[in-house]
This record gives structure tokens, sequence and C-alpha cells, in this order.
């Protein structure tokens, strides 16, 4: 299934994209799962199913205001550097990492597909990053790499948008350039494990103004799915519906001679075939 959350006239629903629209399942199935973390939690997959069984779409998509799948993860992990020749991307001759790179992003830093990202007015340097993203379904802590998979509830998008002179006004981190207000997002909806399989290869591209920016497949993550999730539970326990954006590909506007920085008008979309197209407009800040 795909499973998408929304904004009809400002109230927070989620439901199902099916038959050529979007079958609602807040009043379906609200009252037991009022959204779609909690659904998640609850294991009701079984439950919007059967309560989509014959339905009729409820909402054509286009007219829905998305926002991120799950409202309000309690944890949004972001991997740096790991796909095979990023490392070298940064020409500092450092040898390959023995471990992911690792930071998180407030839920305020991201908005959903179709809705605009913001060039922040205090920088020029704003950027893309294509991403897969694993959706955590079932809670664990030091979780084996063999029973990893049977965490994942699906899998979605993102743009990790990045403002890269603030990356730098820290020593050891990059927490500021990363949780800008609406300087990423994450969407258009999850496609659940049944229906696009974590451990097959993906495909993950970008595009800006319809330019190919970013190309590449899982198959060449130096740090695969089910490695994050060990590692990540060896210190934190994962909860259903937490976030792992799991890295970018070589080919952000940084890496460009001069540099390619994302501007007010620019729309930038990012795309896995089996799960569909994140696209959002840049504007700048008011």
């Amino acid at each position: 299934m795909r499973l998408l959350s929304y904004l009809v006239n400002g109230t927070p629903c989620y439901g199902v994209v099916a038959g050529g629209g979007v079958v609602d399942l807040t009043r379906r199935i609200g009252s037991t799962f009022p959204d779609l973390r909690r659904l998640i939690a609850g294991d009701g997959l079984d439950v919007a199913r059967a309560a989509i069984a014959g339905q009729k779409p409820d909402h054509a998509l286009d007219g829905l205001v998305l926002v991120p799948p799950v409202p309000a993860p309690e944890k949004l992990w972001c991997i740096g550097v790991n796909y095979n020749d990023r490392n070298a991307e940064y020409k500092d001759n450092s040898e390959l990492p023995k471990y992911p790179s690792l930071f998180v992003r407030n839920a305020s830093s991201v908005v959903g597909s179709g809705q605009p990202i913001e060039k922040p007015k205090v920088s020029e340097q704003f950027d893309y990053e294509g991403e897969l993203v694993i959706v955590i379904g079932k809670e664990g802590r030091h979780i084996p790499r063999e029973q990893a998979w049977d965490h994942i509830f699906g899998m979605t998008l993102c743009n990790e948008g990045s403002v890269r002179d603030w990356l730098h006004h820290g020593k050891f981190n990059v927490t500021q350039g990363k949780n800008f207000d609406r300087s990423g997002s994450v969407g258009p909806w999850i496609v659940t494990a049944d229906e696009c399989n974590p451990r097959a290869p993906h495909d993950i591209l970008t595009r800006v103004n319809g330019e190919l920016r970013q190309q590449d497949s899982t198959e060449r993550l130096m740090f695969p799915f089910d490695f994050l999730i060990a590692y990540l539970s060896t210190f934190a326990t994962l909860k259903p519906g937490d976030v792992i954006v799991t890295g970018t590909p070589t080919g952000a506007g940084a890496r460009f001679d001069p540099p390619r920085w994302l501007k007010p008008g620019d729309v930038v979309e990012v795309e896995s075939s089996k799960i569909g197209i994140l696209r959002n407009t840049v504007v700048a800040e008011k």
C-alpha cells in the first residue's frame, strides 16, 4: 500500500492511494489509529486493508496538501557519506569510514511533497540531497543484522536540504545547516515493505528543473539498510515511525565547479522507480 498524510481544510488526515485517488482512513479507522504513526505502531495494516476494500476514493490526490507521511516521528536519523565515491568528493585523501556519519533533523525542518521548501535569508548556499528513507515498523534494541529487515515498515523519499556554509559553524557537528525550518522534504507517501522490498536494489535520482543531477543504486551503499538498523539500535531503541534517511549519492550542488546552489523558483524532484516522485519548489524565506 501507499500510505500518506495530508490536510483537509487544515485538519490532519491520512489515507491510502488507491483507485486513482485517496481513500481516507481517518474517518474509517481514526478512532483506533488516529494517525499514520500510530497505525504503524499498532500493526494496523490489515485493518487498513479491510477498511479500504471496495471503497471509492474520497479525494483527488492533486487536491490535497501533503505533509510528511509520519507525523512527528520520535527520531529522524540522517546518514552521511554512504554511497561509494561520496568520500572521494571531499578531496581530503581520507580512508573509507568504518562507521556511518550520523546526525538528526527536527520534524519542523521538513515539509511534504508539493509544498515549498525555503531558501534561508541568511545564506546563498542552499543545496539538495536526494535520499531513500526507511521507516521503522517494529520497536527494537540491539537488533541483529539478520533480523533487521523485519523491523522495516516501508520506504519513502527525502530531499535532505542543506545550508552548506552553516554546516561548518561548529567544530564537530553539522546540525545547524541541516535543521533550518522547511528546508527539506519527505514523501510523497510510504510504500509498505510487502510492495517495496527493502532487500531488493533501489534506484535513486535527483533532478533540478528537469536536469538530472544525482543517480545511483542501493547496491552501492557502504552501509546498507540492515547494517544501519543494527548500528543505530546498539545505542538507541528504534520505535515505530522512526525515520532513517540513508544517504545521498554524488552530484549535490556543492560539488560542481562553480557550485550550483538552489534559488527561488527551482523545482527539485527526488525519484525512485518503486516509490514515486517527491517534488518541491524552492521559495525565499519570508
